[in-house]
């Protein structure tokens, strides 16, 4: 069994499924960093820090964040749909609950972006709780469901040549070379 557990070794390519759940703990630390400037807008106004924070969420939500979620939806998720197994029932029910949620999170993000955007700009911008709670909830719900459901069938379902081409897929998508390791 893969164990999704951090040892403080960054993931790579060979082990996709580790890459995704690393992908968490970076996108709560951008949700930690939204909360953050919210409640640093209302005192400090949109200064440097703002704009510099803004800017980072932006630049990675933009990038690795929507990598993510096409690592999911074009790769993990029809992969795990073409699996012949009597228990593939549990695995559709739960992928087309976490594509509704990724419409819902989609959603909230476009909302978020339009407000990060003129904050990046220097714009003096409030940034609703309500915006920011929403989008922190429906991300931190979602990503509770693929920690304790998702990864850990993903982890037993997939066959050796499955996560070789997950990886390698996920590595051609960020436009790096992969030189899957030799399995062990």
């Amino acid at each position: 069994m893969i164990s999704f557990a951090s040892d403080g070794v960054a993931p790579t390519f060979d082990h996709p499924l580790e890459m995704l759940h690393a992908c968490h703990g970076k996108i709560k630390r951008q949700l930690e960093t939204l909360q953050k400037l919210a409640s640093h807008l209302p005192a400090r106004g949109c200064d440097q820090q703002a704009q510099q924070a803004a800017q980072g969420i932006l630049r990675y939500f933009d990038t690795s964040g929507q990598f993510h979620h096409q690592d999911e939806e074009e790769n993990l998720f029809p992969t795990l749909l073409a699996i012949t197994a009597p228990d593939n029932a549990p695995i559709k029910a739960l992928i087309e609950r976490l594509l509704d949620q990724h419409v819902v999170m989609f959603a909230a993000w476009d909302d978020a972006r339009a407000v990060l955007v003129k904050i990046a700009e220097g714009v003096n911008t409030p940034l609703p709780e309500a915006l920011v709670k929403k989008l922190v909830d429906n991300y931190t719900s979602h990503i509770q469901l693929e920690e304790t459901e998702l990864l850990p069938q993903a982890a037993r379902l997939l066959n050796p040549q499955q996560i070789v081409q997950l990886g390698k897929c996920m590595a051609e998508r960020r436009g790096v070379k992969f030189s899957p390791a030799a399995a062990g």
